[in-house]
């Protein structure tokens, strides 16, 4: 994806009517500044050089990183500095904490379901339920925390859901289609029954996804898979209840809530004049 585009267009919405009246009124054009931000809280960083793109944008302005993407983070921990002109500084300074604590917030999110699964129980992996404009970097930011990608578009891979049944007349009519008009992509099959499970396998279908299924259905759906296809578990799924999944046998769990509902890790801006 074009990063400098979407952060120009970021920076556009604070600069729409002008520079930083605020800043412009009460700061010396020559005031410089370092600018340091902060881990408020514990966490698993993601965008820091995402943040430095924006810093080098808005420029002149010295950025040193003082973690790198995917590192475990302590509250009080300096991330990135930042030395230069105070008010380059902060007019970059809310576009680069927006991308930094959104993305760290997806990492210390899905690092969490990588813990709770443990290293022998399924991957988990995100959705496309992203934001508009940020899917590469919110799916990026899954990576850093330890988890796996979906596709990232409709035309990489394709994934056969209820309305594509209902529109080609069942579930195996479905999975047909798209593997004959498409046979070099990977074809995922949503079932939700065990008795559509065992249509699909019996098909050729080679990844599964389990929608709303309770752990004993995927108990039962790995039984019945005995090893024929990559099953996936979707739908309903929190931190309270990913151990009872992990110990299912299953492949994947796909969690919508990584990327559409993920809460903001905590990072603060610290400034400081320097001469």
């Amino acid at each position: 994806m074009n990063v400098d585009a979407l952060i120009e267009t970021a920076l556009a919405e604070d600069l729409a009517d002008g520079p930083d009246v605020t800043s412009t009124a009460t700061i010396p054009v020559d005031h410089r500044s370092q600018l340091d931000l902060v881990a408020r809280t514990d966490g698993v960083v993601a965008g820091l050089e995402v943040a430095e793109r924006v810093f080098e944008i808005v420029g002149p302005i010295e950025v040193t990183l003082h973690a790198a993407d995917g590192d475990r983070v302590r509250r009080g921990e300096v991330l990135l500095s930042a030395v230069g002109p105070t008010r380059a500084l902060l007019t970059a300074e809310r576009t680069a904490l927006n991308l930094l604590t959104h993305l760290s917030g997806v990492a210390t999110a899905t690092a969490a379901w990588v813990e709770v699964l443990g290293p022998d129980g399924p991957r988990v992996r995100d959705t496309r339920k992203t934001l508009p404009g940020l899917r590469a970097l919110q799916k990026y930011a899954v990576r850093c925390g330890g988890g796996v990608n979906h596709r990232m578009s409709l035309s990489d891979a394709a994934l056969v859901k209820d309305n594509h049944v209902v529109a080609a007349g069942g579930v195996t009519q479905a999975f047909n289609a798209v593997r004959s008009m498409y046979p070099g992509l990977p074809v995922e099959v949503e079932v939700d029954s065990l008795e559509q499970l065992a249509e699909v396998l019996e098909a050729g279908a080679d990844l599964v996804l389990l929608d709303n299924f309770t752990p004993d259905q995927m108990r039962e759906a790995v039984a019945i898979n005995a090893g024929r296809a990559l099953l996936e578990a979707s739908g309903g799924l929190t931190l309270e209840n990913a151990a009872d999944v992990a110990d299912t046998g299953v492949d994947y769990v796909a969690v919508g809530a990584l990327t559409h509902s993920v809460k903001a890790l905590d990072i603060g801006a610290d400034l400081q004049e320097v001469t």
